[in-house]
C-alpha cells in the first residue's frame, strides 16, 4: 500500500520533467533542427576559383538584393554552423550589402502555384524561437521586431540614406545591412503603416509574398489579380518616402500594372527568367524589359528551382540571358540566402559565382555591375537624401 503511495506522489514529477524536457527540446533544439534542413548547399559547396577571378572578386563593391536571415534565431554577427548568411561569411565573401528581409508569413503546404492566405508556419516558429508575445499574432510586430534585431547588430552599417551608402562605400572594412520586407501583408490592410515600416528602417519591400493580399495578387496566389487601391496608395507612398518598389512573387498582372505606375527604377529582388528556367514564378522577356525600362534591376537567384539547378553556372546562365536581353545595367544578384532554400554557394563562397560570369563571357566591368554596381545605382536614385 505504501509504495502505491510513493508511485502515485511519483508521477506528477514524471510528467513535469516530461514536460520540461519537452520545452527544451521544442525551444531550444527543434527552431536549429529545422533551420538546418530547410538552408542547405548543394554537394560541398565548393568549386573551383582561378586566382585571376579571385583577384578581381575582392576588388569588387558586391551587392546582394534577398536573404531572409533574420528570419532565424541566430545572431547575424556571429559565425553559424548552419544557414547561408552571417557576418564573418559575409566578409570573407567580399559583400560589401546585403539586403535582409522581413518574412511575416507563409502559408501551409506552400507551393509555386496556388497558395490561400488563411494559414500561416511563421506563427509557430515566432513562438518556438522564444520571440517576443507581440510578435505572434501580429505581422506589423514581426517586422519592428526583424528591425530591432538589425538596429542592435552593431556590426552591420545599416544604410537608410544616399548618405549611409556613401559612408558605407568610402569605409572599406565595413559591411552594410539594408533592411527590406518580402510581403506588403504587415500593413494589416492601413497605408499609415507604410510609415512605420519607414522609420523603423525598412527601404525595400516586396508588395506579395506566397499568397494573395490587399495590396495585390501574387503569383503564387488563388486569383493571381492585379494591384487594388491600397496597393496604388502604397506605391506612391514608397517612392515618396523613398523606399525601393520590388516586384518579386508578384502575378503577372501585378507586375504589368505596378510597371505602369511606377516613376522610379524598381527591382526584382530574387528569382529567375523563363528563357533558362521555365517555372511558374520566373520572369518573361516582356517583364524584364519592363523592369528594365524603369532603370531597375533583375536579381538572379542561387536555388535551384528558380534557376534550375543550385549551381553558379546555371545562376550566370541567367544572368547572361538578362545581359543579352536589356543589357548589362540591369543585372543583378538575388540569391534568397536562409529562405529555406537548397543554394550552390553560402555568402563565403561567393567567388564561385564571380569565376561563373568570367566562363560566361562576362567582361570585368560587365561584372563589377553585376555583382552590386547596379544595385549600388538604384540604391542612390531611391533612396532619401
Amino acid at each position: 500500500m505504501a509504495k502505491a503511495k510513493v508511485r502515485r506522489r511519483r508521477w506528477p514529477w514524471i510528467v513535469a520533467a516530461l514536460v520540461v524536457l519537452a520545452a527544451v527540446l521544442f525551444f531550444g533544439l527543434a527552431p536549429g533542427i529545422l533551420e538546418r534542413s530547410m538552408n542547405r548547399i548543394a554537394g560541398s559547396g565548393e568549386w573551383t576559383v582561378s586566382p585571376a577571378a579571385q583577384a578581381l572578386h575582392d576588388r569588387l563593391a558586391i551587392a546582394d538584393l534577398h536573404s531572409d536571415t533574420l528570419l532565424w534565431k541566430r545572431d547575424p554577427e556571429a559565425r553559424a554552423n548552419r544557414g547561408h548568411v552571417d557576418l564573418p561569411r559575409l566578409q570573407e565573401g567580399n559583400v560589401k550589402l546585403q539586403v535582409f528581409s522581413s518574412v511575416t508569413k507563409s502559408p501551409k503546404g506552400q507551393n509555386y502555384e496556388s497558395n490561400g492566405a488563411d494559414t500561416d508556419t511563421i506563427t509557430m516558429l515566432t513562438i518556438a524561437q522564444l520571440q517576443p508575445p507581440r510578435t505572434w499574432d501580429s505581422l506589423l510586430q514581426r517586422s519592428l521586431w526583424h528591425a530591432e534585431r538589425m538596429q542592435r547588430a552593431k556590426g552591420f552599417a545599416l544604410v537608410q540614406t544616399v548618405r549611409d551608402l556613401d559612408a558605407l562605400l568610402a569605409d572599406r572594412t565595413a559591411t552594410g545591412a539594408l533592411l527590406s520586407i518580402e510581403g506588403l501583408q504587415n500593413l494589416e490592410g492601413k497605408l499609415g503603416n507604410v510609415d512605420v515600416l519607414f522609420d523603423a528602417g525598412y527601404r525595400m519591400a516586396g508588395l506579395t509574398h506566397f499568397f494573395d493580399n490587399e495590396l495585390a495578387g501574387s503569383m503564387h496566389g488563388l486569383e493571381k489579380g492585379g494591384l487594388t487601391p491600397l496597393g496604388r496608395d502604397v506605391i506612391r507612398r514608397m517612392e515618396a518616402k523613398g523606399m525601393v518598389v520590388d516586384l518579386a512573387h508578384a502575378s503577372h498582372k501585378t507586375v504589368a500594372e505596378a510597371l505602369k505606375l511606377v516613376t522610379k527604377p524598381v527591382v526584382y529582388s530574387h528569382g529567375g527568367v523563363k528563357a533558362t528556367c521555365n517555372t511558374n514564378r520566373n520572369l518573361t522577356d516582356e517583364e524584364i524589359r519592363g523592369i528594365a525600362a524603369t532603370g531597375g534591376v533583375v536579381g538572379i537567384g542561387f536555388w535551384d528551382a528558380a534557376v534550375c539547378a543550385a549551381t553558379p553556372q546555371a545562376t550566370a546562365r541567367a544572368m547572361r540571358h538578362v545581359r543579352d536581353l536589356v543589357g548589362i545595367d540591369h543585372v543583378a544578384l538575388g540569391s534568397d540566402w536562409d529562405g529555406a532554400t537548397t543554394v550552390g554557394v553560402d555568402a563565403a563562397h561567393l567567388p564561385a559565382v564571380t569565376q561563373a560570369l568570367l566562363d560566361q563571357g562576362f567582361s570585368e566591368v560587365e561584372i563589377e555591375k553585376a555583382m552590386g554596381g547596379n544595385v549600388l545605382r538604384v540604391l542612390r536614385a531611391t533612396l532619401p537624401r
